[in-house]
């Protein structure tokens, strides 16, 4: 079974809903802030021209959801799903950011629950990579339950911390 990496997932709060070249402006409105990427190895994403780059990215990925606040149909930010590996039965989630509008509430962890439920259907373990310098990204990740078990290259071949969440420890509940 092959993992669906653009799926339409929506809770009570948020929808996510695969990328499309039509949201450029309303995902840089977000973007365009620079505190949503000072703790970020790309720190100077916030500048157009970066972001035009990480944006084509983000769509030629094919695994891009765009996220959306259900209570003003207002986009909030991004997320993703990279590097699915059948053999090891993993996926990694990775790229989020969020308007810091949605910081420190219940969004990041909602975007999240969507993302492993729906993963954990085809893989056993999710892993994201995060810069060590990220501290808020490492916070986040383990609000949500998950462990570092090590470090490695990104795929700019920066060291990254590694965190998983297992199929076998995530709470399916919400």
């Amino acid at each position: 079974m092959l993992f669906d990496l653009q799926p339409n997932l929506k809770s009570k709060l948020v929808e996510l809903k695969p990328l499309r070249a039509d949201d450029y402006h309303d995902l840089y409105a977000v973007a365009a802030d620079p505190l949503v990427w000072e703790q970020h190895p790309v720190n100077d994403r916030y500048k157009e021209q970066v972001f035009k780059a990480f944006f084509r990215e983000a769509l030629d990925s094919g695994g891009t959801l765009i996220a959306v606040d259900t209570s003003n149909n207002e986009v909030i930010g991004s997320s993703r799903y990279h590097g699915y590996n059948s053999e090891r039965s993993e996926v990694e989630i990775g790229w989020t950011f969020l308007s810091r509008s949605h910081w420190g509430g219940v969004y990041n962890g909602e975007i999240k629950q969507l993302m492993l439920r729906h993963a954990f259907k085809s893989v056993n373990s999710v892993i994201f990579l995060i810069g060590p310098e990220n501290l808020r990204s490492q916070r986040a990740v383990e609000k949500i339950g998950a462990t570092r078990i090590g470090q490695r290259p990104d795929g700019a071949g920066r060291n990254s911390f590694v965190y998983e969440i297992t199929n076998s420890s995530f709470s399916h509940e919400t």
